[in-house]
């Protein structure tokens, strides 16, 4: 589900709902960093953005972990630099080939240095201006996991993976934003970390998701039942409102609660702990897991498989990392996510079963594959 209705406003409002995050450099594009936003689970064909909300990508300068740190969060800078983009309300047209009404929508995105970037909702060139390149659109949901599995493990308190998953829903479609920008833009000369947003347009914004890393929502703080301080407390729209880089106090104790017991049930699921608790019950990657965005090194080279995390992981042990962290497309980063609650990494690879999409990414922008024409339909709620 990575982030695919993640909490009851999510669910209300879905044109709202960030399903996935990407970021990573260029594959072709050296100097170049590529941001993915997606928006709206099982996106139909003709969908177009909404006009009352503001997409935002989020960029800080990292610092590296303290030398007494053990958690292996960096520090994020006060330098930010944003990328906002908004859509117009729909014009009406003719469609000059079937002569039938038809609906067309521009966006804009401002760059770093305040120029506006126009483009035509799902024209596939985007639009190109101050070292930035943008595309909106209708595609193909790239994310991989066999959802149905993972949510039977949590519900069974045991593994509930096969050798041969399925992605839920398998070729849905979602609303895409891609940035391209050119890397002398970002703020920092090495790491950054980046989170995308949703908020509400005009004169005051008020936050409605906000995404780092994949399941976090979902995964780790969507159940309730082995919390045993907030056990009737659904805390995922809480946690949407909270700065990515500057969590309040507020409910940040809430939030640790919730995470110290969900990560100690992951860890427990091959019968052993590998993750010690702290004294006081704290689980060592809940600090992590709060500094909730994509840690990316834009000077690295891309990286198709196996960078989601590293950066992170490698500060966790004191040496330098190795690739340029973030998260691409077609990056299995489940397996990997899985595998480092399961068993830190210390035992084998917690497979879920799906390795790949059905229509994998390119390596050219706009990156994401054409929509579905004709995609499932949505389960019935109840």
């Amino acid at each position: 589900m990575s982030d695919h209705i993640s909490g009851p406003r999510a669910l209300a409002d879905p044109i709202a709902d960030i399903t996935d995050f990407y970021a990573f450099p260029g594959p072709g594009s050296p100097g170049r960093l590529v941001l993915v936003m997606n928006t709206l689970p099982m996106a139909k064909p003709n969908e177009l953005f909404s006009a009352g909300l503001l997409y935002r990508f989020r960029l800080r300068p990292l610092s590296a972990p303290a030398a007494d740190s053990t958690g292996g969060t960096f520090v994020p800078g006060d330098e930010e630099m944003v990328l906002d983009c908004v859509f117009d309300p729909p014009e009406h047209v003719t469609n000059p080939d079937t002569g039938r009404p038809d609906h067309v929508q521009h966006g804009s995105c401002v760059t770093p240095k305040g120029e506006k970037v126009t483009f035509r909702v799902n024209d596939e060139s985007g639009g190109t201006g101050g070292g930035v390149r943008v595309f909106a659109g209708v595609r193909w949901d790239p994310f991989i996991m066999d959802a149905r599995a993972a949510l039977a493990t949590i519900a069974t308190r045991k593994l509930a993976f096969t050798e041969d998953g399925s992605i839920f829903l398998d070729g849905k479609n979602v609303l895409s934003i891609v940035v391209e920008i050119d890397t002398g833009l970002l703020p920092g000369r090495m790491l950054v970390g980046v989170v995308a947003e949703t908020l509400t347009r005009g004169e005051f914004n008020v936050r409605i998701e906000r995404v780092g890393r994949p399941e976090v929502k979902n995964m780790m703080l969507a159940p309730k039942d082995f919390d045993q301080v907030n056990q009737d407390l659904e805390i995922r729209d809480l946690y949407n409102m909270e700065d990515a880089f500057h969590l309040g106090e507020s409910y940040h104790g809430a939030f640790r609660a919730r995470l110290d017991a969900n990560l100690a049930f992951w860890d427990g699921l091959d019968g052993k702990q590998d993750w010690p608790l702290g004294e006081d019950g704290s689980h060592p990657l809940t600090d992590l897991v709060l500094a909730d965005y994509l840690v990316v090194d834009a000077t690295l080279p891309y990286a198709e498989q196996g960078s989601f995390l590293e950066i992170e992981l490698a500060a966790r042990r004191g040496e330098l990392h190795q690739t340029c962290g973030g998260r691409a497309l077609n990056d299995d980063v489940m397996d990997t996510l899985f595998t480092q609650l399961v068993n830190a990494g210390q035992g084998p690879t917690i497979r879920d079963g799906v390795d790949s999409a059905s229509r994998p990414a390119t390596t050219t922008f706009p990156y994401l594959v054409a929509a579905n024409p004709d995609p499932p339909e949505p389960p019935e709620h109840h």
